[in-house]
């Protein structure tokens, strides 16, 4: 038997991105997402909109043996993987102080939030040019932006709930950040209003969007025409 590969805190968190081919087998399918769905595995399964990708599913859980057996199941299953992401979650070493809910909120989310369908996620890291360099600021000052930018993340509040996962060492960006919110127009809002502060706007450099409804699994392969 394998041994579990699981991080010292946190869950694995891997997003991966299909396209339906004429092989894709709606029964297949489902039978991969619900088998990786036991002993505290989560789904969330999302209709994307756009030509990147017809649907996504998000896999959340501690042993990353178990993602690399969803994403087997779903390859087999007949769909297309055109893109994929992988990140776990963290605690940011500027939430030291936070409360202790919210710091197991942030290693142990339970997802996908109630009430909130509108979903979107992106990829992005911290910039390291000469006179824009992230990682030579001084951390108090780097404290200082990120408390800005959480003032006005925090506007947002019960609109909006946020993940935010690292993946330095992992894959090409960084971190990734998925949203899901109670309507479409608050996923532009909030990402435009946080552009505005300077961790981000002097310092930030984005991946690709993808955007998304999120339904249970039978919905979202019914709208994407897997029927």
């Amino acid at each position: 038997m394998t041994e579990p590969a699981v991080p010292a805190q946190g869950l694995g968190v891997l997003h991966l991105f299909y396209k339906l081919t004429p092989l894709a087998d709606r029964q297949a399918v489902l039978a991969g997402l619900k088998g990786f769905a036991t002993e505290g595995n989560q789904i969330v399964t999302v209709a994307t909109l756009g030509h990147k990708a017809d649907l996504a599913v998000m896999g959340l859980g501690a042993d990353l043996w178990r993602l690399r057996e969803l994403q087997t199941s779903l390859d087999q299953a007949g769909l297309e993987l055109v893109d994929s992401y992988l990140s776990l979650t963290e605690l940011s070493e500027y939430a030291a102080g936070a409360p202790e809910e919210a710091k197991q909120a942030r290693l142990y989310p339970v997802l996908p939030p109630e009430g909130k369908q509108a979903w979107c996620f992106y990829p992005m890291s911290k910039r390291r040019n000469a006179d824009q360099n992230w990682f030579t600021t001084p951390f108090e000052r780097r404290t200082e932006l990120m408390h800005e930018h959480g003032v006005s993340g925090r506007k947002f509040a019960g609109r909006l709930v946020q993940l935010i996962t690292g993946s330095t060492g992992l894959d090409d960006y960084e971190w990734g950040v998925t949203l899901f919110a109670q309507k479409p127009d608050d996923l532009k809002e909030v990402v435009y209003t946080m552009r505005f502060d300077e961790a981000s706007a002097v310092f930030a450099e984005f991946g690709p969007f993808y955007t998304g409804l999120v339904a249970d699994p039978e919905t979202v392969l019914e709208r994407v025409g897997l029927s």
